[in-house]
């Protein structure tokens, strides 16, 4: 191999596209017994972003771990974003990150050069959300893999989890949607000019100052939209939450050509996974192309958060004094279920 080998060529699917199904992961975690501690605030009963452990009455930590096959063919780039996507499972739960270990599976026919330059990525990416990259742990592999182990910190009473939606909230994305399908249209050689550009640097985004904006208002629910897609993640939080969550799909915030992309027929593998996994729980009257963009699986996505009705206004306004992203998507309900109209 040499410096100039396709990162993505050597992958069988990237970013959180690769992940266990959400079926799958469900049936296989059925099987293990939750631990049991008064000081496990957030474990497998019910399983979230992170896990998270009290140490006293100010402090708890955040811990998870987070990683995956090459989305891009520049190393930096990935590296870039699979430390992004790590780290923004603990913005997710409310925290702050401390510290970060590599997980590292690579051939060893790359040259070092390459996986150089993923670690100076992640380094970034980890200095920029306020933490530290401290070390890892590396293996050969003939598909090159690469994520974060990742400490943070959070108050035991200001944990965000994606079990407390409640009727009469109103729900927040702060991404677009679409990564999925803009990769898997690279992947084909179909992808609109410019297309792969804007969904990497979306991909490359922190939630950091999305949460810090949030922090105030005090979320009733929050969790991240990566590999399950916005339908898989809603569901989880619909589900945990025992209410409804009504999105408006002609809302969704949509990448650039992502919509046409998916109008034409693109879809990628964790699509059909994310429907076995959902579908039965979602009542659609969207568009083929929206009800896709909906199940899409997303790399480093936003966050999905719900939050009083009344707060909208003004959550609405810090954002853009922030110049963040925020699309109001929908609602919680009585019931069980998504529906997607």
């Amino acid at each position: 191999m040499s410096a100039t080998t396709s990162l993505t060529s050597l992958a069988k699917a990237g970013g959180c596209a690769a992940k266990y199904s959400a079926a799958r992961l469900e049936e296989l975690l059925a099987g293990i017994v939750p631990a049991e501690a008064d000081d496990l605030l957030v474990g497998l009963d019910p399983a979230d972003d992170a896990a998270v452990y009290r140490l006293d009455a100010e402090t708890a930590l955040v811990f998870t771990v987070d990683f995956f096959p090459p989305v891009v063919d520049d190393p930096h780039t990935f590296g870039r974003i699979a430390a992004t996507n790590a780290l923004n499972d603990v913005f997710a739960m409310g925290g702050r990150p401390l510290l970060a270990l590599s997980v590292t599976a690579f051939p060893e026919e790359l040259p070092t050069s390459v996986l150089g330059e993923v670690l100076a990525g992640a380094a970034a990416a980890t200095r920029e959300a306020g933490a530290i990259l401290a070390g890892g742990h590396t293996i050969r592999d003939d598909e090159p893999k690469y994520g974060l182990a990742v400490v943070g910190t959070v108050h035991p009473e200001g944990v965000w989890r994606k079990s407390c939606a409640r009727p009469g909230d109103a729900v927040f994305l702060t991404k677009a949607l679409g990564t999925g399908l803009v990769l898997q249209a690279e992947r084909d050689g179909i992808a609109p000019d410019g297309a792969l550009e804007t969904a990497t640097e979306a991909m490359c985004e922190s939630s950091r100052d999305a949460a810090d904006a949030l922090r105030s208002f005090a979320p009733n629910a929050v969790t991240d939209v990566t590999g399950f897609g916005l339908l898989g993640h809603a569901y989880e939080m619909a589900s945990r939450s025992g209410v409804r969550l009504v999105l408006d799909a002609e809302a969704l915030p949509a990448l650039p050509g992502a919509l046409r992309l998916a109008a034409d027929g693109v879809r990628t593998g964790g699509d059909r996974r994310n429907r076995e996994f959902a579908g039965a729980h979602v009542i659609s009257s969207a568009t083929a192309e929206l009800e896709a963009l909906a199940y899409d699986p997303q790399t480093a996505g936003g966050l999905l958060v719900t939050l009083p009705a009344e707060k909208q206004a003004v959550l609405a306004a810090t954002f853009a004094a922030a110049g963040l992203t925020l699309d109001a998507i929908g609602r919680v309900e009585e019931g069980a279920g998504v529906l997607l109209s």
